[in-house]
């Protein structure tokens, strides 16, 4: 089987059988003016890793391997939105209100898009999940299981929430999970640091971490 330098040791996997799953990069998130920036966070970090998630992208495209964009939002109505996620954060806006880039968190308006660079080609799947997890209440695990799918390249935001929410349901449920280290990224950098260490600590408990070059090189 391939496998790639990762920590906390090699990460194999079988020909054909890897997925990547890109968290939630989308507009209110990514970019200035957006939902994440009028909670008084700096995107600029978040912004950054777009080319890096791009060339993690492109690598998987080359080797023609399935890829798996996913989005948190929710219906208009809000009626897939716990009460208790709706009244969470007392900020200035919040889920539903309207936003600089539309109603925030709501499927089909500009700030849920990806962002440009990073948009969905014909034939990848895009999942509108509800929850911070990618499994919780969407189709992704049918999906996988369909494809015979059991290892898992991750990538996205923020490191700390769904990133990592993704890889521990993922986990649970018997999936090999590998964190591309500079294609994901937090607001807080103390918070994606203790994020990576707790993944691959106790051999791996969660799972492991590896640059993109490595990965992609591994791909080809």
């Amino acid at each position: 089987m391939p496998v790639i330098a990762a920590q906390p040791y090699e990460y194999s996997f079988p020909t054909g059988k890897l997925a990547l799953v890109v968290i939630d990069m989308q507009r209110d998130f990514v970019e200035e003016g957006g939902f994440g920036s009028v909670l008084g966070n700096d995107v600029r970090p978040l912004a950054a890793i777009v080319p890096t998630v791009r060339r993690l992208l492109d690598g998987f495209r080359a080797a023609k391997l399935p890829i798996i964009h996913t989005r948190e939002g929710h219906r208009p109505d809000l009626t897939d939105c716990p009460p208790s996620k709706i009244a969470r954060g007392k900020g200035a806006l919040g889920i539903g209100d309207k936003g600089p880039m539309g109603r925030i968190l709501i499927d089909g308006e500009p700030g849920n898009d990806l962002v440009p660079a990073l948009a969905a080609l014909p034939g990848e799947t895009v999942i509108v999940k509800p929850g911070k997890g990618a499994f919780y209440a969407t189709r992704l695990g049918h999906l996988l299981e369909m494809q015979g799918i059991g290892h898992l390249v991750f990538a996205g935001v923020t490191t700390e929430v769904c990133v990592q929410t993704t890889m521990r349901e993922a986990n649970d449920r018997g999936y090999e999970c590998l964190l591309a280290e500079d294609a994901t990224e937090s607001y807080f950098p103390d918070f994606k640091a203790a994020t990576l260490a707790m993944i691959r600590a106790q051999g791996g408990i969660v799972g492991w971490t590896a640059p993109t070059d490595t990965i992609v090189k591994a791909l080809r």
